[in-house]
């Protein structure tokens, strides 16, 4: 007997985060591309004589907005999309998820005039301080409740594989935070890690890389497992792949850290441990890379007609790129020239922009005009969007490459007398054309998300409207 239930899905939270993902990514880009400017030419850091728009100040800034601004809207959005059409379900609370919608702009805003002001706990990723940390704690705690509780009443049986993805995202991030910012305040904005010396080094690290891991992965792999198939309207390649690129992937990631802290005083066997786990990891990365790609067997002549379909496959093969690289540069000899140089920027930013941002910006395009009920405004503009994005991405990781392996070869050379060849103010102005190809890079990318920026403008204020069907499908009762 089917039963009918006159409920519709809950898109208003959905689109407040798809809308402030796109506001948040114009914010941290251009934040970006000035600040790669002033690497650029360094007197861009005095032409106001406040401390406040130097480089230090805003990196930070840089980082928080683009990773925890536009990147988690981007995760908050679809993970709502996602547990609702799968689950076929409403979400457990409209109040709680409007609550973290707000709770996350404040995070964002209270981040935006902090770190400009110098308050910080000058740990990577983790640098806001403890108030602020006790609320983006509340915020995720009461995600967890609104995502899981919503899987808890869904009408199905079966739980897709994009939300185990999602799910691993957020209660490894609510793990990671809270016990990497421990922490003793002694003001209302300082405080001291409750960590000391090499152990709130392992702390952070293990916190660092798996922020890249969990949030900057598990979370977007699950936007490749709804968002790749249903633009490419075929199944997952292999479903029992998937699952295996699940488990295998969060029990090697939570063990990756150590490899950012190889030549310190970490112990020797935990470096060693981190770069094993590094190089394991590359089995399930590319397992799943494989498998989100392969997911366009029979429909390969779609990527030549289809711009959002192209952001999704080529993020995938970023993703396969970047989780190639890591590894490599998680081996000790390799790591001895690389760590400290500008290849750990160009890694960082091939993953970032090329995975991370293509891959929101793809099923953002496939999400919006879903949840506001319109027609894409251009699929033209789209186009235009993927290949400045797909430029400025080439023109910063391959600048920084080979900025990141000059220096470093530039730093170990030495002379017949064992004197250094060059002095270090000699390897800064070897990198001045790749800076400024960086930021040539970053430009290209930033005038794409302006493009995105007015797409989507059109798209939600036109009267051109797209049949959507938001009903919560009539399910057989068990």
């Amino acid at each position: 007997m089917a039963q009918t239930i006159e409920e519709t899905y809950n898109y208003k939270v959905i689109r407040q985060f798809a809308i402030m993902t796109i506001v948040w990514g114009v914010v941290g880009m251009a934040v970006g591309v000035y600040i790669a400017a002033e690497l650029t030419w360094p007197w861009l850091n005095n032409i106001i004589d406040v401390p406040y728009f130097t480089f230090s100040r805003l990196r930070p800034l840089h980082t928080n907005a683009v990773i925890f601004a536009f990147g988690g809207s981007a995760l908050f959005a679809t993970s709502y999309y996602v547990v609702q059409r799968t689950c076929n379900v409403r979400l457990i609370s409209d109040k709680l998820a409007a609550f973290t919608f707000w709770g996350w702009q404040l995070v964002i805003v209270l981040a935006a005039i902090t770190l400009p002001l110098g308050i910080t706990q000058s740990k990577e990723y983790a640098e806001l301080e403890w108030p602020i940390d006790i609320l983006i704690a509340v915020v995720w705690i009461v995600y967890a409740i609104v995502f899981f509780g919503t899987i808890a009443k869904r009408r199905v049986k079966h739980i897709y594989v994009a939300n185990w993805f999602y799910g691993a995202f957020i209660i490894t991030i609510a793990m990671l935070h809270i016990f990497n910012n421990l922490a003793v305040p002694v003001s209302m904005w300082k405080s001291y890690s409750a960590y000391a010396g090499v152990q709130d080094a392992m702390v952070q690290w293990w916190y660092g890389h798996n922020a890249v891991g969990f949030f900057l992965t598990a979370g977007f792999l699950g936007m490749m497992y709804y968002f790749v198939p249903k633009q490419a309207e075929r199944p997952v390649y292999s479903y029992r792949l998937s699952i295996v690129h699940f488990w295998a992937l969060i029990f090697t990631y939570i063990w990756a850290g150590p490899h950012h802290l190889h030549y310190t005083a970490l112990p020797d066997w935990t470096q060693s441990l981190g770069m094993a786990m590094s190089l394991i990891l590359l089995a399930p990365s590319w397992g799943g890379m494989i498998n989100g790609i392969m997911t366009l067997s029979g429909a390969w002549e779609k990527l030549r007609s289809d711009p959002i379909l192209r952001f999704l496959i080529v993020s995938v093969s970023f993703y396969g790129m970047s989780t190639f690289e890591g590894p490599m540069m998680a081996i000790k000899t390799v790591n001895a020239l690389s760590h400290y140089t500008d290849w750990t920027i160009g890694h960082v930013h091939s993953g970032a922009l090329g995975w991370v941002a293509l891959i929101s910006m793809g099923s953002l395009y496939y999400l919006i005009p879903r949840v506001f009920g319109r027609k894409l405004y251009s699929l033209k503009l789209v186009e235009l969007h993927f290949w400045t994005a797909t430029i400025g991405i080439v023109l910063y990781i391959c600048a920084m490459w080979v900025s990141g392996i000059t220096q470093g070869l530039m730093w170990r050379a030495v002379n017949p007398d064992g004197t250094l060849t060059y002095s270090f103010v000699e390897s800064v102005q070897a990198m001045h054309p790749y800076y400024l190809t960086r930021w040539l890079g970053g430009m290209f990318f930033l005038f794409g998300m302006l493009v995105m920026a007015y797409n989507i403008f059109k798209t939600v204020t036109s009267t051109n409207e797209m049949e959507i069907n938001d009903r919560i499908p009539t399910v057989a009762a068990h």
